[in-house]
């Protein structure tokens, strides 16, 4: 199987969500597009189902994942993520690196990710900050879990404009590891977080996905 033509399938579909969001569609177009889809649909569930799972030398190879320096090439820490992998047709494809200490996540929202009119929605950049926040985990070699997360959202973050998540650690106390982050597009603070993961064992924490 192609790992490539996978990326570009679900690239296909991600764009076909967002189009279909934006367009104004006839009846009879929704029709041609419902049975399309549900073409598709069948011939997806003929297929075996994959299984996402992270043998234990997934740790070792953690930090390796998150390249200094800038955008470049698109590096994921896991493809199937919500956020950055770039074969989920639901997600948010971004990028990431890491500039020194600092974790980066960036990425141009699309039109199904919209809440108010020409804004994305409040949930989506959550989820975009939660995300950079893991990359600062890779950074560190830790394995944790989100456990509190506290969002002020400072302005609109504008559909199809670039936003970047930057997120770094701010103070480690055994398990307890806090996080700041900061989120910008097009020069302006959309949203500033602060965050408290806990820690756990590798072993603890990949038996559970």
């Amino acid at each position: 199987m192609s790992d490539d033509q996978r990326i570009r399938a679900a690239q296909a579909l991600r764009e076909l969500g967002h189009e279909f969001v934006r367009r104004d569609l006839s009846d009879d177009e929704l029709a041609n597009v419902e049975e399309q889809a549900l073409e598709l649909l069948r011939i997806m569930e003929k297929a075996p189902e994959r299984l996402r799972a992270h043998p234990p030398h997934t740790l070792a190879d953690f930090k390796m994942t998150v390249p200094e320096g800038d955008a470049g090439e698109k590096r994921q820490l896991f493809a199937d993520s919500v956020v950055s992998g770039s074969t989920n047709p639901m997600g948010l494809n971004a990028s990431l690196w890491r500039d020194g200490d600092v974790a980066v996540l960036e990425t141009v929202l699309g039109k199904a990710f919209e809440g108010a009119p020409d804004r994305a929605h409040g949930g989506v950049l959550a989820a975009l900050i939660d995300e950079s926040m893991g990359l600062v985990l890779a950074m560190e070699r830790v394995l944790a879990y989100t456990v509190q997360l506290d969002i002020s959202y400072r302005a609109p973050a504008p559909i199809g404009e670039l936003v970047a998540a930057r997120s770094w650690l701010d103070e480690k106390n055994g398990r307890k590891l806090s996080m700041r982050c900061e989120v910008r597009s097009v020069g302006v603070l959309v949203a500033e977080a602060q965050a408290l993961f806990i820690a756990v064992d590798p072993g603890t924490f990949l038996a559970a996905n």
